[in-house]
């Protein structure tokens, strides 16, 4: 039995979609683009994986401001 990762095959989706040029893009094209990058990150956001990048740039935020001080 084959299973699909639904957030992977959404990854390649956006990975695909944003390598296109800006300027053959149409309205509805980017409004697309959005909602499949929205329920990207709905579907990531629970997982390990989601919560390793949420810490990750959390580092990243705190050292850089920090850094800023």
């Amino acid at each position: 039995m084959l299973t699909i990762n639904v957030a992977l095959l959404l990854a390649v989706v956006v990975f695909l979609r944003l390598r296109r040029r800006t300027e053959s893009r149409s309205r509805f094209d980017e409004k697309l683009t959005v909602v499949t990058v929205l329920v990207l990150g709905v579907l990531i956001a629970p997982t390990a994986a989601g919560k390793g990048i949420l810490d990750f740039l959390t580092q990243l935020v705190s050292s850089l401001s920090k850094a800023g001080q």
